[in-house]
């Protein structure tokens, strides 16, 4: 929330002094007033070179009250402070949110008649105006408007503008708070079915399996104790045994680990706008990051550059407990409402980054592939537990209808199956949800199959 107060004489922050304060009234004369100061200035001329003493009271009149009103605006000083509240301030594209505004009159005066504005970007809509009446002394004023953007993005709001006029129109002053506020359009983000991806590592299943780090009270691995630590967890064999105060140690959960890579290279993706393949992908990896983490798993985000969300530390990027899943997925969504295209030719940052540490299951989203860039991929599965790819089919975004796969994406495709991934086409349109499980029943088959291979060749052996 945005506060801030500002003085509505002309004398406002870095005015200088009172000359500089009246130059500014003068400045604010509206084309009213300046039309009925050229009127008035000209009446008087022309009275004087036609020796017409009536037209010259006539233009003094015509030029004295836009000059009044100046002075009468000039002379105005009370003090009003403003506030700006969003509803929320964090919306998915295509959504709309709320902006809140407060004004309260601080000073010991009535205002005049005030026009409120607030300064919004072009793609949130027009930009909203309010008319406020006379606010007593201690009054306050509360208005309301909507904004509304299919585009992600950081969009600020502010700064919000006072505008002082007098009676007739001749004259207006504006005055701007100086805080601002920012609205983050997010992805849109897909419910997606609670399936469980074939080939995930014993031990991580949906992340929430606990293991202990004990298999008897014989067989105890204490650790030194800590400041904190409960009296009750002392095991005093290993104290009597190390010479030392050592407790037991605590049932240590195992998570999964999942990268999420999004695949931002402007040459593998076609279109623009809120319907494009890019958007699409965009959308899918905030959907699975999001769906992930709150089936308990560590998740990372990853793009083809090699930068990853919440960032290389000592877990590799991946995220530590599960009681700050919403905030590292609201920090994904929040790099996701930003992400754009990058210039980068190929995946090999970040095929580097998941050599450095790409265990666990790999949740990727990927644009056109050419022969190199699908190698490079294939050889992604090996350092990864389980990998599932949607490709999108670029030639279908091309042409904005759904069609068959290309012979060349269905060599790519298989190229990245026959590495061990779950991979599938995406055309435009096609819905996260029906992929997702599509996924499982791709991975489940592949499992089946191999399993019935494991076991001809040990029924071979026997």
């Amino acid at each position: 929330m945005a506060a801030g107060g500002t003085d509505m004489g002309p004398e406002g922050p870095g005015a200088g002094g009172q000359s500089g304060g009246l130059r500014t009234a003068l400045a604010g004369l509206t084309t009213r007033g300046r039309s009925f100061l050229a009127a008035g200035v000209a009446a008087a001329v022309c009275s004087y070179v036609l020796g017409q003493a009536d037209l010259l009271r006539v233009g003094l009149l015509l030029a004295a009250l836009p000059l009044v009103c100046v002075a009468v605006v000039y002379r105005t000083r009370y003090r009003v402070a403003g506030s700006r509240r969003l509803a929320p301030a964090r919306v998915p594209a295509g959504s709309e949110a709320r902006v809140h505004l407060r004004m309260d009159n601080v000073s010991r005066l009535p205002t005049g008649l005030l026009m409120l504005q607030d300064r919004v970007p072009y793609v949130l809509g027009p930009r909203p105006r309010f008319v406020l009446d006379r606010v007593e002394p201690g009054g306050r004023r509360e208005v309301s408007y909507r904004v509304r953007s299919d585009l992600r993005g950081r969009y600020p709001l502010g700064p919000l503008q006072l505008r002082l006029s007098d009676p007739f129109g001749m004259c207006e002053l504006t005055r701007a708070f100086s805080a601002y506020d920012t609205l983050t359009v997010v992805p849109r983000v897909e419910p997606l079915p609670p399936v469980r991806l074939t080939g995930e590592a014993a031990g991580y299943g949906d992340g929430r399996h606990r293991s202990l780090a004990l298999a008897g009270e014989d067989d105890v691995i204490p650790r030194g104790y800590r400041t904190g630590d409960d009296l009750r967890r002392v095991h005093w064999r290993s104290t009597a045994r190390y010479g030392e105060l050592m407790v037991r140690r605590e049932e240590q959960p195992q998570r999964a680990h999942c990268t999420v890579l999004l695949d931002t290279r402007r040459t593998a993706h076609y279109g623009s706008g809120p319907d494009s393949a890019f958007e699409w992908a965009v959308s899918g990896a905030a959907s699975a990051a999001v769906h992930l983490l709150e089936r308990g798993y560590a998740v990372r985000l990853l793009t083809d550059t090699g930068s990853s969300v919440p960032g290389p530390d000592g877990g590799g990027g991946f995220t530590g407990s599960t009681h700050d899943s919403a905030e590292t997925a609201g920090l994904m969504l929040d790099t996701l409402a930003v992400v754009d295209h990058s210039d980068g030719g190929g995946l090999s940052p970040a095929y580097e980054v998941l050599r450095g540490g790409g265990e666990g299951l790999l949740v990727a989203f990927l644009g056109d592939l050419d022969e190199e860039q699908a190698a490079m991929a294939a050889r992604m599965r090996h350092r990864t537990t389980a990998a599932v790819a949607f490709v999108l089919d670029g030639a279908a975004w091309s042409r904005g209808a759904e069609s068959g796969s290309t012979q060349e994406l269905e060599d790519r495709l298989r190229r990245l199956r026959e590495a061990g991934w779950t991979a599938l086409p995406v055309g435009p349109g096609a819905s996260l949800a029906q992929l997702w499980r599509q996924a499982d029943a791709q991975g489940a088959t592949r499992a089946d199959a191999g399993s019935r291979a494991v076991g001809g060749m040990t029924g071979s052996w026997t």
